[in-house]
């Protein structure tokens, strides 16, 4: 029987690619043989199965989050969008009993895959929520950044007056829950001068809420096949003394493959559907750009012409003229496809990605369908909060409403 085997057999069974098994053999940890015959470089097999079997413990120490809740915990999520934390919230074990959104397409969407859902249409400033007061565990919201006017050394909730952030709080202080989660942009953490973040927190600070140490979550932590960034911003009420942690990343990252192909992520290929297609211009540029490749990639005379003044600009600009390759995650997904600048073409095909490409990336399921015309599909995808993102939040919110009620009720 043979005891060896070939560069190739090593790397399929490892499930690494050639490069990576070099680059062990330098590092000592996978050294390969000559075989004593052909004298190829080779690997025993033995040292591949202990190194297996070492890979193997790793994975089982990989972390978990999942958590199963003691009780129902319920959920009143504001700037809803499309579902995509709310859908990660449910599958986390906690109940939505209400949601705001202002969008009338984000609406329908709700609507129409979740009927029994009480979707509260319009304007935050004209809904009373009170009605909720110590009836809700958790209060969600992803409250677009904005300035505060600055009345004093210490911004107070009456100086964010006509803001979203404003509404947020004053929803919090109407409701009283255990717990509040905001979540924003990474942008906010630097937002004038990270004075906007500041005051958010002494405006929880007045209305009765804790802030635990804010924390960027990168999404490809989390399941999630995109490189995604949200800031989450967690209020705890002050009568509680119980330590939040926030969601532990697991050490898997998937990729562009996991999120469109048949595998651990989801059980088929990616459905057929409709899409933005770039204008011929564009096409003819981007058929130059390989898998992976960027607007650096293109002859230097086309990429002058392409990128304009901002050739001589500093910085990478690396998502401009961009394509996505297989075995990568997708650079974080915008709200309108075939927009200069902000490309993630297709790694095979010179396109963008279909409406349903951009709901795998951003882990919806396949049942979930969006309303509105293609624009607004994307447009409600392009601005969700991946659903594994907020599956393993919610895992967190759940252990946190565990341990608060079995210290409020003792058996």
């Amino acid at each position: 029987m043979n005891e060896y085997l070939s560069l190739s057999e090593t790397a399929e069974l490892v499930g690494k690619c050639k490069e990576t098994l070099r680059r062990w053999d330098n590092e000592g940890i996978l050294n390969a043989v000559r075989e004593p015959v052909s004298n190829y470089r080779v690997y025993k097999k033995s040292d591949v199965h202990t190194l297996l079997g070492n890979l193997f413990d790793d994975i089982k120490e990989e972390v978990s989050n999942y958590v199963k809740p003691n009780q129902i915990y319920s959920v009143l999520e504001l700037f809803a969008g499309a579902g995509g934390l709310a859908v990660g919230l449910e599958k986390s074990g906690l109940k939505c009993v209400a949601l705001n959104e202002i969008d009338k397409w984000a609406c329908n969407t709700l609507r129409k895959n979740r009927p029994h859902w009480n979707v509260l249409e319009g304007d935050i400033k004209d809904f009373d929520f009170s009605k909720y007061k110590n009836k809700v565990d958790v209060v969600t919201g992803g409250f677009p950044c904005q300035a505060f006017s600055y009345a004093g050394k210490k911004l107070g909730l009456k100086d964010a007056r006509g803001t979203l952030f404003y509404e947020f709080a004053r929803v919090v202080q109407e409701v009283s829950p255990a717990i509040c989660i905001g979540e924003n942009v990474r942008g906010l953490l630097s937002h004038e001068k990270g004075k906007t973040l500041q005051g958010m927190i002494s405006i929880l600070d007045e209305i009765g809420y804790n802030v635990v140490p804010v924390q960027v979550l990168k999404a490809i932590n989390y399941k999630v096949p995109q490189k995604r960034e949200r800031l989450i911003l967690v209020g705890i009420r002050k009568d509680i003394d119980i330590k939040y942690e926030y969601p532990k990343p697991y050490k898997r990252i998937y990729n562009l493959s996991d999120a469109l192909k048949k595998g651990e992520l989801f059980d088929t290929n990616v459905s057929k559907s409709d899409g933005a297609k770039y204008p011929q211009s564009k096409k003819d540029v981007l058929d130059l750009v390989p898998p992976k490749g960027y607007w650096r990639d293109l002859p230097l005379d086309i990429q002058k012409e392409y990128m304009g003044g901002s050739f001589y600009l500093g910085g990478g600009k690396t998502g401009m003229a961009r394509r996505i390759g297989w075995d990568e995650p997708s650079l974080t997904l915008t709200c309108s496809p075939a927009q200069k600048q902000t490309e993630r073409c297709h790694p095979d095909e010179t396109r963008p990605f279909t409406v349903r490409e951009y709901a795998r990336i951003q882990t919806f399921p396949d049942e979930w369908k969006f309303d509105g015309s293609i624009a607004q599909q994307y447009k409600q995808i392009g601005n969700a909060v991946p659903v594994n993102l907020g599956r393993e939040l919610g895992y967190s919110i759940v252990k946190f409403l565990n341990d608060y009620y079995s210290l409020s009720n003792p058996k």
